[in-house]
């Protein structure tokens, strides 16, 4: 049985970097994260999704679809749900 490096098992099934499927892969990856992100702090602040959605302005059902990755969710609402959190969004951007 052969050992694979973490970045090798990634290019053998997910591709490797820079492909089309690799990079689908990443930016479902990061969708589903900030989802994680949000359930979390909401949770924190001891607020149903239907809460969090009263102070945004938007329904239920379009939080759950963030929290769980499932929906497309603007920049723009995920900025005020972040706001509506108290939370703090903080960007670093690569060039390559």
């Amino acid at each position: 049985m052969k050992n694979y490096k973490l970045s090798e098992a990634e290019d053998i099934l997910i591709g490797e970097k820079g492909t089309k499927e690799r990079d689908e892969y990443e930016f479902e990856l990061k969708l589903e994260l900030i989802g994680d992100m949000i359930k979390t702090a909401r949770k924190k602040r001891n607020l149903t999704q239907e809460q969090l959605g009263e102070l945004v302005g938007v329904k239920k059902a379009q939080i759950s679809r963030l929290e769980n990755s499932t929906g497309n969710v603007t920049f723009e609402t995920v900025m005020k749900i972040l706001d509506a959190l108290g939370a703090k969004l903080n960007f670093k951007l690569q060039l390559q």
